[in-house]
């Protein structure tokens, strides 16, 4: 049976994950990151973009406190545009269009380049925690691993299953293997896991759609990169383009409903307040005849193409027929069937601010097993998961963000159980209502500080590559003074 000891354990490398391990290799710590698959490393399952509102504010601080998250996005730029020009500052937000396997390759790359990191395909399948306070993780394989401190990162893979109609299996998204056995290991551990559910569109053939029936969405003139530390402008590569679905896409919708797996009752789990299904919007705005979708490219070396705003659960053949409905997509030829996905998820509740839970020191999570959604926000999470993760194996004082910043505020649905400040981003957890979201500006408390920082802040760094806390410690005074100064960059 192998055995081997790390400081820090990172189970899941999505964006969460991949965030939480480099910061905590960065800061000194011997870290592993496992996987189930190597091929699924910061996989974007779903639209393949970064930022946009709210979001984009959240990527500029991952970046100005050393993360990665903004550095590869503008290595794989397919086209960037800032949103919302025609409102106030705080809500202009950056969004760029993503090649999505250039994107992961090249997250993997720097991973595997990444000092005190050992990236590992395994699975994990069973978690406890010793008398002497070391967590000790079992793989598929038998194999032993033991840490200080674990993040947990598991995404839509943790006791995943995805519906399509009246067919439903256990998986992962992409059709990767779901985390069945780590499950019932949290389960067992005693962790407050629930069910939560979110859905991807289906993928077209370029070749098969008819653009000239769209509106063409260019990118911006000039354009301006998520990292400080990029020295060119990212080059816009491709164009988007914007139809409108019509009365017989929502009378195909109507006429189907009950072949619904949302509407038939077999899918418990919650979704996400701002990334509803199509059938689910059409049901909510019922007094709506069309609705808006961006019709996006994948990547620069494939026709893939993502049908934004089109997410559902409906079976394979009613998908096929509200999609033909659409002016463009008449001959549309679907690549990737929709589906929705529903998950295990913990109760943020259960934590503290500092992503660490309060019943299991030395345990920590971060991204969608939060119930968060969303690359950006689980990112966000996985840095602060990763540096509380490397103080505590330190015995250093965890780190808070002060909630005038946007990583500050995603601190407030596990520090404030108020409905208003519950869950940022998504709702519905049991029997609470519908909550607002402190990342979105309209309903933030701090709405004069939260804009996308213009000032360079590397210097101000939490961690950067070459410091190492066993060597230059950095206390949790100077941390909130460094997140302080972040969220004073955003005052202009």
């Amino acid at each position: 049976m192998q055995k081997e000891y790390f400081d820090i354990i990172v189970v899941g490398a999505g964006h969460a994950g991949c965030e939480a391990a480099l910061a905590a290799a960065r800061l000194g710590l011997k870290t592993a990151l496992f996987t189930i698959s190597l091929d699924g490393v910061a996989n974007m399952p779903c639209n393949p973009s970064i930022g946009g509102t709210a979001k984009g504010h959240l990527v500029r601080e991952i970046d100005a406190l050393g993360g990665e998250m903004g550095k590869a996005a503008d290595r794989y730029t397919l086209q960037s545009r800032m949103l919302n020009l025609g409102k106030g500052p705080a809500v202009h937000s950056l969004r760029a269009q993503i090649d999505r396997r250039a994107y992961a390759g090249g997250m993997k790359h720097t991973l595997e380049r990444q000092d005190n990191l050992d990236l590992r395909q395994c699975e994990i399948t069973d978690i406890v925690q010793g008398e002497d306070g070391l967590w000790r993780l079992t793989t598929k394989l038998e194999a032993v691993y033991t840490a200080k401190a674990v993040v947990l990162a598991t995404g839509t893979f943790l006791g995943g299953r995805v519906y399509v109609g009246d067919v439903s299996y256990e998986s992962g998204p992409d059709g990767m293997f779901p985390a069945t056995a780590l499950a019932t290991a949290l389960k067992k551990l005693g962790l407050p896991l629930r069910r939560f559910k979110t859905g991807t569109p289906s993928r077209v053939n370029a070749r098969s759609l008819d653009f000239d029936k769209m509106e063409v969405q260019p990118g911006d003139d000039r354009t301006v990169p998520f990292s400080f530390e990029t020295d060119t402008p990212p080059e816009n590569k491709v164009v988007c383009h914007i139809t409108y679905t019509n009365a017989a896409t929502k009378q195909v919708i109507l006429d189907n409903l009950d072949r619904s797996p949302m509407y038939s009752g077999k899918i418990e789990g919650k979704g996400p307040r701002y990334c509803p299904s199509f059938e689910d919007k059409v049901v909510r705005f019922s007094d709506r005849e069309r609705h808006q979708l961006f019709v996006e490219p994948c990547g620069e070396k494939t026709e893939e193409m993502y049908l934004q705003g089109l997410s559902s659960s409906l079976p394979e053949d009613v998908q096929l027929a509200f999609i033909h409905t659409i002016p463009g997509l008449e001959h549309a030829q679907v690549m990737r069937t929709a589906y929705a996905i529903e998950y295990d998820c913990v109760d943020p509740r259960a934590m503290k601010a500092s992503l660490e839970f309060h019943d299991f020191p030395g345990l920590f999570g971060a991204g969608q097993f939060n119930g968060s959604s969303g690359y950006e926000e689980a990112a966000a999470q996985g840095l602060v998961a990763g540096i509380n993760a490397a103080h505590q194996a330190l015995g250093l004082a965890p780190v808070i963000f002060p909630s005038e910043t946007a990583i500050g505020a995603l601190g407030l649905y596990v520090s404030d159980t108020t409905v208003a400040n519950f869950q940022p981003m998504n709702v519905n957890f049991g029997s609470m209502p519908p909550p607002i979201s402190p990342l979105l500006t309209s309903a933030s408390a701090s709405l004069a500080v939260m804009r996308e920082m213009k000032e360079d802040l590397s210097e101000k760094s939490l961690y950067r590559p070459s410091t190492s806390v066993r060597n230059t410690s950095l206390s949790a005074p100077t941390a909130l003074a460094i997140a302080h100064a972040a969220s004073s960059a955003l005052i202009l």
